[in-house]
């Protein structure tokens, strides 16, 4: 679902008129905010359009690609040794995709079930489990991921490559001033999964 529910977008005038009514509307801010959430939502769709061609919602994606590690399994290819790619318990993944246990576990099961997934007792400690990749996630990522990558290089193909490290950086600045304005000890987001066709 798209986070800005606006097909268009109104007139920096309509926002001009606007700070009358409402002192405290900012309207450069405004159109600033509005612009933000209507590119997030078009460049979300056109990487979700993909996904769903290969039957994956973006947090089962999210999932894979925690798991799947390219530069580690080069790495082990060379040299066995400490990059081995390996499993993660299901609290390392829900951390690390900033959701709660319980939204990390729903998708670890729908992987489960459609065999991109596999859970087995923890190498370092029994007591807990562990998810690890199978061999049939190995090929979907394979084979979804150049497209995927692709998408990314022309959604972004207008920008040079100064505009791109400007653009990185106007975005960082945005996101550490809004983890000032969040609640302390928030908890994560809750992914609902949608539909798939």
């Amino acid at each position: 679902m798209p986070l800005l529910l606006l097909k268009e977008l109104p007139r920096y005038e309509c926002l001009l008129a606007g700070a009358k009514e409402f002192p405290d509307l900012d309207p450069s801010a405004c159109e600033v905010f509005l612009h933000l959430l209507r590119t997030g939502d078009e460049v979300f769709g056109v990487a979700e359009r993909n996904l769903l061609d290969h039957n994956i919602s973006q947090g089962r994606f999210s999932v894979l690609m925690l798991l799947w590690n390219p530069a580690q399994r080069r790495a082990a290819a060379v040299s066995p040794g400490p990059c081995v790619p390996g499993p993660r318990t299901p609290a390392e993944l829900a951390e690390a995709a900033g959701v709660t246990r319980a939204t990390m576990t729903g998708l670890i099961d729908t992987l489960e079930r459609d065999g991109l997934v596999r859970r087995e007792p923890d190498p370092e400690d029994r007591r807990m489990m562990s998810v690890r990749l199978t061999a049939k996630a190995d090929t979907l990522m394979q084979t979804m991921l150049p497209d995927h990558f692709r998408i990314m290089a022309r959604l972004i193909s207008p920008l040079s490559e100064p505009e791109r490290t400007t653009l990185v950086g106007l975005l960082n600045k945005i996101l550490q001033h809004a983890s000032t304005l969040s609640p302390a000890g928030a908890l994560p987001v809750e992914i609902q999964e949608p539909a798939l066709r």
